[in-house]
């Protein structure tokens, strides 16, 4: 019976610390949206890796060239210059992919610029989320666009404009 009595109590317990806890909702698209230096840094971002794929299809398109320039001569070059040919579009393939790899991949150019342009933008955002907790006693914050497992939510828990104002573009 005590054991019973335990358990209702913690059960309770935990349905009050549960119910007593606060929580809202922000919309990350929506801030984003509204905040200037971010649509300036992602078109930045866009002209910059526009102009780096332009500089790899320039070289895949070299490699393409040469190759079908070693195909069309190949009946006229002895081994050995066949060995050097395809060697020189291997090298430029090679160097396509090297160049692709360096802008665009992981720890790329591309990434690193994305970071210098775009961490200190979520930084502040970071700062004004955790300002308005504080401020309004929220436990936890959920970014509505980024769950799919929010199906509705009161736009009273939504604080996405607050978060705004703390950043200085009020709504």
């Amino acid at each position: 019976m005590k054991k019973i009595a335990l358990v209702l109590v913690a059960v309770l317990a935990g349905m009050f610390s549960a119910s007593a806890q606060k929580f809202a909702l922000v919309d990350m698209e929506y801030i984003l949206k509204n905040i200037p230096s971010y649509e300036m840094a992602n078109e930045q971002l866009n002209q910059v890796s526009q102009r780096w794929q332009r500089e790899v299809d320039d070289l895949k398109k070299e490699a393409d060239t040469m190759y079908k320039n070693y195909q069309s001569d190949m009946v006229f070059l002895t081994d050995e210059q066949k060995k050097k040919k395809e060697a020189e579009i291997v090298a430029k393939e090679k160097e396509a992919s090297q160049l692709q790899y360096k802008y665009f991949g992981p720890q790329g150019e591309l990434f690193k610029k994305r970071e210098s342009l775009i961490k200190p933008i979520q930084d502040e955002i970071y700062n004004a989320m955790k300002k308005v907790s504080e401020e309004r006693g929220f436990q936890v914050i959920f970014d509505r666009a980024s769950s799919q497992s929010i199906l509705f939510a009161s736009p009273r828990i939504d604080v996405s404009n607050e978060v705004l104002s703390k950043l200085g573009y009020g709504k």
